[in-house]
C-alpha cells in the first residue's frame, strides 16, 4: 500500500519508517527540507518538499494512489485540513490526524475523521499510572458510546471465571493481560492475582461498573 505521512518531525519520522519497514511504499511530505534528515537512510521513504493541504503537493506525493493517510505535523489546522482534503478531494480510506487540542479532536473524531488527540492521550497515560488501581479508557467509539477500559482484576475474583464479570450489554470483559501476554477472554478462562481486565462497557454504564468491581473513579477518557 501506498502511504503519506504529512509533517517530518519525531513522530512523522518514526511513522514513516516502522511503515516502510512493514513493506509499504511510504512518502514523507514537509514544507522543511531539513527535517528529511531525520529519516534513517535505510528505510528508502520518498521525500517531497511541500505543504498538506496542497493538492498539487500531494500529488506529487501519490495521493492518488494512496491507501492511507497520516498528517502529523505540529499544527491542529494543518493536519485537519490536509485530513479533509484526502477525504473528500481524493478519497483516500484510511486518514488519521494528529490533534493536540482535545475538544476538536472529539468534533472531527464524530465527523469520521480519525484523530490522536496527543494532550488526551498523555493525561490519560500519565494519571493511570500515577494512582494504582484505577480504571484508564483505552478507546471510545467516534460516536461516544462504548469504551475499552482496563480494570485490575478485583481480588474477589481470583479463581473464578472472568466472564462472569460481564453484565448483559451494559459491559462485558474482551481481554486479560496476564504478565506479558494477552488473550481474548473465553469460557472457562479463571482470573489470577495481577491480572489486568479490558472491558467493553457502555458509556453511561461506566460509573456502575466500576463501583460494581470496587475500583476508584474513572481516571478519563481517550478520545
Amino acid at each position: 500500500m501506498h502511504v503519506i505521512v504529512v509533517g517530518c518531525g519525531r513522530v512523522g519520522s518514526e511513522l514513516a519508517g516502522r511503515i516502510r519497514r512493514e513493506g509499504h511504499e511510504v512518502a514523507v511530505l514537509d514544507k522543511n527540507p531539513s527535517s528529511f534528515r531525520r529519516l534513517a537512510a535505510e528505510w528508502n521513504c520518498e521525500q517531497v518538499v511541500g505543504f498538506g493541504f496542497d493538492q498539487d503537493d500531494l500529488r506529487r506525493a501519490g495521493i492518488e494512489r494512496a491507501g492511507a493517510v497520516a498528517a502529523v505535523t505540529s499544527g491542529d489546522n494543518t493536519n485537519i485540513l490536509t485530513a479533509r482534503i484526502a477525504r473528500e478531494c481524493f478519497e483516500v480510506a484510511h486518514v488519521v490526524a494528529r490533534i493536540y487540542d482535545p475538544r476538536r479532536a472529539a468534533i472531527y473524531q464524530r465527523l469520521g475523521i480519525s484523530t490522536v488527540a496527543t494532550v488526551s492521550w498523555t493525561v490519560d497515560q500519565v494519571a493511570r499510572r500515577l494512582i494504582p488501581g484505577g480504571v484508564g479508557s483505552e478507546w471510545t467509539d467516534p460516536t461516544g458510546t462504548v469504551n475499552l477500559v482496563e480494570v485490575p482484576l478485583p481480588a474477589s475474583q481470583c479463581g473464578k471465571p472472568v466472564a462472569d464479570l460481564a453484565s448483559g450489554d451494559r459491559w462485558r470483559p474482551v481481554i486479560v493481560t496476564r504478565g506479558v501476554q494477552s488473550v481474548l477472554v473465553r469460557p472457562g478462562l479463571v482470573g489470577q492475582e495481577g491480572d489486568v481486565v479490558h472491558f467493553a462497557v457502555r458509556t453511561e454504564d461506566l460509573e456502575e461498573m466500576t463501583g460494581n468491581l470496587g475500583s476508584v473513579p474513572v481516571i478519563g477518557r481517550l478520545q
